[in-house]
């Protein structure tokens, strides 16, 4: 009787530690992260290639913020990150300020881009402080909301002189690759599909501080 107690209770344990998959750091319980960078080192990356015309953009005017239990990733991780529509940048003046038309994104009248936590689907544990997230999202674009499932990796630095060095607090760094496209989202323009792609490859590589310097962050 005592051993299958001593089982049971083991087996308890190891669901619990699987189930509670997070990070081993210094800090404990929840944490908020904030991704506001005047320095404008956050960066979204944006990719477009066709037949006859490849574009590369990019938006440094990341902003929001997500929280999670430091222990507990999977039923606690939520949060937003937003840019504006305006910020996004091509290299040429003239695209960039086509892609804000209403022909096209509609920067005056859809201002804001953002991709919202709904939920953690999967979570491994690649080091003590990096954790690999399988999450489903909502990303919203051209005033339209469409769930996508996105992988991201997220390494927690515990405050250090080195830290420190780019912004006070624990530091949280996260890294995406994704896809959207732009149809779904009620981007119909003449000429998508030929100069410029349907499917759209997006990066993120963003650094949030659990202690922003402005709490209007």
């Amino acid at each position: 009787m005592k051993k299958t107690a001593e089982l049971l209770f083991f087996i308890l344990i190891l669901a619990a530690s699987v189930m509670a998959q997070g990070f081993d750091v210094k800090a404990k319980g929840v944490q908020t992260f904030y991704f506001k960078d005047d320095h404008g080192r956050n960066q979204a990356t944006f990719h477009s290639i066709t037949p006859m015309d490849e574009v590369d953009g990019l938006s440094s005017q990341i902003s929001g913020s997500v929280s999670f239990n430091v222990s507990d990733i999977k039923n606690t991780l939520k949060g937003e990150i937003t840019l504006p529509t305006e910020s996004l940048q091509t290299g040429i003046q003239m695209r960039d300020r086509d892609l804000k038309e209403a022909k096209w994104l509609d920067a005056e009248r859809y201002p804001t881009i953002s991709f919202t936590i709904k939920k953690v689907m999967d979570v491994k544990k690649l080091a003590p402080n990096k954790i690999e997230v399988k999450v489903l999202g909502g990303f919203n674009l051209h005033g339209v909301t469409n769930d996508i499932t996105v992988d991201a990796t997220m390494t927690y630095l515990d405050e250090s002189p080195a830290t420190e060095a780019r912004e006070p607090g624990d530091l949280l760094g996260v890294t995406s690759k994704f896809s959207i496209t732009l149809s779904k989202y009620g981007v119909k323009n003449m000429i998508l599909g030929t100069r410029v792609a349907d499917k759209i490859d997006i990066g993120v590589n963003i650094v949030g501080t659990n202690k922003p310097q402005n709490e209007s962050n």
